[in-house]
């Protein structure tokens, strides 16, 4: 199953990217808002994580605009941010994002996250 990831911090893109792939999901890796604009539109993947705070075009607008495209509309995407401030999840789902997820990562609980937008039912 694809999953990108646009998330411009090595340390974390290796991370989840590593851990990802050992529980069955092909990913792939975008290291600002742009490319991650352009992979999101190439490759339709079955989940987008997607950091909103990043270079070139901030996350927020990433959203909004495959939100605002016909071809990329359904993308699901989960906003990962460090800004876990009250108002942030809603204000990442109004920007459409399906869900939210504040950093640091919980990986179990970004699983349960990605399950529950793919319908599979991996194990952690």
């Amino acid at each position: 199953m694809q999953l990108l990831l646009v998330e411009d911090h090595e340390e974390l893109w290796d991370f989840l990217s590593r851990r990802l792939q050992r529980r069955g999901y092909e990913v792939t890796v975008a290291t600002d808002g742009q490319q991650g604009l352009e992979k999101a539109r190439e490759l339709k993947p079955a989940v987008m994580l997607l950091d909103m705070n990043l270079p070139l075009m901030d996350g927020w607008t990433v959203a909004r605009t495959l939100k605002a495209d016909p071809a990329t509309a359904a993308i699901p995407i989960i906003a990962l941010t460090a800004h876990a401030m009250s108002g942030d999840r809603q204000k990442a789902l109004d920007a459409g994002c399906s869900d939210y997820h504040p950093k640091p990562v919980d990986f179990a609980q970004l699983l349960t996250q990605i399950d529950a937008i793919v319908g599979t039912s991996k194990q952690a």
